[in-house]
């Protein structure tokens, strides 16, 4: 008896060492995410502010369960085959426990299904195409889908610029423009508008006015293009050119400074869905997030794409303390049970791997962005 006894205190005391030791080791490791984003390439000024507003984010929170958080950068080059590279680097050399990334839906849209098979948890703050999630157990997002910001677009479209004709312009070679352009659509139909053209352009094209000449001559009252900044403020002045004088609405993509630098005169009274501004901030921890970023950036304005970074590291965070440790599926159930998170970008909750959240709408007015409204889901 005495023997048996002694056995088991003994087993009692060396199993209880080597769980203090295991957890002191534990401790004393970083947890670290992964990172793709854009840093060169057409969509590198995404990926640099909106990697601003990871670094701001991992400074005032560099901790996780006691243990430091490393972020480990890999530049995709706004390439879809180098996003998926990415990622399997950030997995396989790098030993992440989880992902941010990537930003557009197109390299975000590659990336997914390498962490979906290798089951590492992946949030993307700003790929809106439904498609990236559907059918995923391990690839989340912060932020809202196309069907949404299609359908605040058209409502704009029909009740504020009474719009009864539209004409759309699409950029096929991105996954994201295609998406929204035909839940604008699909909206625009179902609220008694009438699309009168729907024509397309690549990235990287220059020069758009047989589409913008076909265009005018369709009369419409509102020109539909959810591309991204550089061609987008390339049509404005085109359109100016051609004589086409309506109404140029955008989705988040138009949310840059560059906007505006190449555009000039030609982008005033643009305006476009997005997902934060500085002028329309709802929350308290909005409030503080603008103030932060002004400091820490002077000069540089606080955009969806740094604030929706912002988030999505504190959303990832979020999920590894109440898992209480960074066991994968722990996280990944965690992820999918976010509720009335107090963003940056607004009061939040994860439904379908999806972010139920806010949508603002931003206009140009005398060279600088300024908040119209902001719509809840």
């Amino acid at each position: 008896m005495r023997k048996s006894l002694l056995l088991s205190l003994t087993g009692m005391v060396f199993a209880g060492l080597m769980s203090l030791c295991l957890g002191n080791a534990h401790a004393g490791e970083s947890v670290k995410i992964g990172v793709y984003y854009p840093m060169t390439g057409p969509s590198a000024v995404y990926g640099q502010i909106g990697y601003k507003g990871l670094q701001l984010a991992q400074k005032e929170r560099p901790k996780v369960l006691n243990r430091e958080v490393k972020l480990f950068l890999t530049d995709n080059k706004s390439d879809k085959v180098e996003s998926a590279n990415a990622v399997s680097r950030l997995i396989q050399k790098n030993k992440v426990d989880a992902i941010i990334g990537g930003l557009t839906s197109s390299n975000t849209l590659s990336g997914a299904p390498v962490a979906e098979k290798a089951k590492v948890p992946m949030i993307s703050p700003w790929a809106t195409n439904p498609v990236v999630t559907q059918g995923k157990k391990w690839v989340f997002r912060a932020c809202f889908i196309d069907p949404f910001q299609g359908y605040v677009g058209a409502k704009f479209a029909r009740e504020n610029l009474t719009a009864k004709n539209a004409a759309v312009l699409i950029d096929i070679s991105q996954d994201y423009c295609v998406g929204i352009a035909n839940f604008f659509m699909k909206n625009f139909t179902k609220m008694g508008g009438k699309i009168v053209s729907k024509l397309h352009y690549n990235t990287g094209d220059l020069d758009f006015t047989a589409q913008l000449t076909a265009i005018k001559n369709k009369n419409p009252d509102v020109l539909y293009c959810p591309g991204y900044f550089k061609e987008l403020a390339l049509i404005a002045q085109q359109a100016k050119e051609v004589g086409l004088d309506v109404p140029i609405l955008a989705g988040d993509a138009a949310q840059a400074d560059e906007l505006i630098k190449i555009g000039g005169k030609a982008v005033e009274g643009l305006s476009f869905t997005t997902h934060f501004d500085e002028k329309g901030v709802t929350t308290e921890s909005g409030k503080k997030f603008v103030k932060a970023f002004r400091a820490a950036y002077p000069g540089i304005t606080p955009d969806s794409v740094s604030a929706l970074s912002y988030d999505t590291y504190n959303i990832l965070l979020d999920a590894i303390e109440r898992a209480g440790s960074t066991d994968k599926e722990k996280v990944r159930a965690d992820l999918e049970n976010t509720k009335n998170f107090q963003g940056v970008t607004g009061v939040m909750t994860m439904k379908n791997h999806d972010m139920v959240k806010p949508a603002v709408i931003l206009t140009v007015k005398n060279g600088k962005f300024q908040w119209l409204a902001t719509v809840q889901p």
